[in-house]
């Protein structure tokens, strides 16, 4: 499993669509490792690479077939944002909406699976930036059944945003606010527990999800961490929060009673996830499964807070 810097993540969930949309076969599927090394380049020079522009722009180059990550996981995302579908006895929920063109491809990955959009009970968001939460209007008449959930102040992030965003070439709009958690809340549905732990640090209304997955007749817990980049930061209080989240998600990952398994990203290719798709693929029915990887997670939670510890240093000189 690939693991890979914050200030590379922190690019990405920097970038903004500044290009218009046109076919781009930039990459031979999605490859971790070559978008990373674009990612990286972008970083250092400010400057959005024209190419990585146009594909991160174009559905059909951002195309990933839905695929089953566990018995009751689907992930339903596109190449560079992920979206994970967790099926329940009792409904599914929805992590993440994607936006603009790419909430088709959700939708259409979604009706793949089987899943019937009346049976989606809840959509969790992890923080108000615009490839996470610019999908709530368009699926929000969809999912008659669905109740949008978010921090307080993620609802604030992304109302905020969605605002500032009418004022420029790329406007989106924000459902109004619903369903509203907190710290240590859970939502529980169909014989699962989806527990809010509140990870400010990438946005300060930052979400992180930890709920069960099922794998060969065995349980284990997962975490979706909400934000893995250091790109909208305010100061260096800012940074300190971050990296007390990740303290927090390692501590949490390590606990002797119910620590976490694996981690179901937000972006693909912070953790390899394309990768570790086809491993199981070639592993096939029978085989491990590759994303229950808990020192993959401590790592790259090391690897992060490494790169939060020199942003701080950073933040602290100016």
């Amino acid at each position: 499993m690939g693991k890979f810097t914050e200030a590379t993540l922190g690019a990405t969930l920097a970038m903004g669509l500044a290009l218009p949309a046109s076919a781009q076969n930039l990459f031979d599927g999605c490859p971790s490792d070559q978008i990373l090394a674009r990612f990286v380049e972008f970083g250092r020079t400010g400057q959005m690479p024209p190419d990585l522009g146009r594909w991160l722009s174009t559905p059909d180059a951002q195309y990933v077939a839905p695929w089953s990550a566990f018995g009751n996981v689907d992930c339903v995302g596109v190449c560079w944002v992920s979206s994970w579908l967790v099926h329940t006895d009792d409904g599914s929920v929805l992590i993440d909406t994607l936006y603009g063109p790419f909430t088709l491809s959700l939708l259409e990955n979604i009706a793949s699976t089987g899943t019937d959009l009346a049976d989606i009970k809840y959509v969790l968001m992890t923080h108000g930036h615009f490839d996470h939460v610019a999908g709530a209007a368009t699926l929000k008449p969809l999912l008659p059944n669905a109740t949008f959930v978010m921090t307080q102040v993620g609802w604030d992030e992304a109302v905020a945003s969605s605002e500032a965003s009418k004022a420029g070439p790329r406007a989106w709009d924000m459902i109004e606010p619903e369903m509203v958690v907190a710290d240590g809340d859970s939502i529980n549905l169909g014989g699962n527990t989806f527990t809010v732990v509140e990870t400010p640090g990438h946005t300060w209304g930052t979400a992180s999800y930890i709920y069960d997955v099922e794998f060969a007749f065995q349980t284990y817990r997962a975490v979706t961490i909400g934000g893995l980049g250091l790109n909208a930061i305010e100061g260096p209080s800012q940074v300190e929060a971050f990296i007390d989240s990740l303290d927090r998600l390692r501590a949490l990952t390590e606990a002797e009673d119910g620590g976490i398994d694996v981690h179901l990203t937000t972006h693909g290719f912070s953790n390899g996830l394309d990768e570790d798709r086809q491993a199981m693929a070639a592993l096939g029915e029978g085989g491990d499964n590759v994303l229950i990887d808990p020192n993959g997670l401590l790592a790259q939670i090391e690897t992060l807070r490494a790169g939060a510890v020199e942003r701080l240093a950073i933040e602290q000189q100016n």
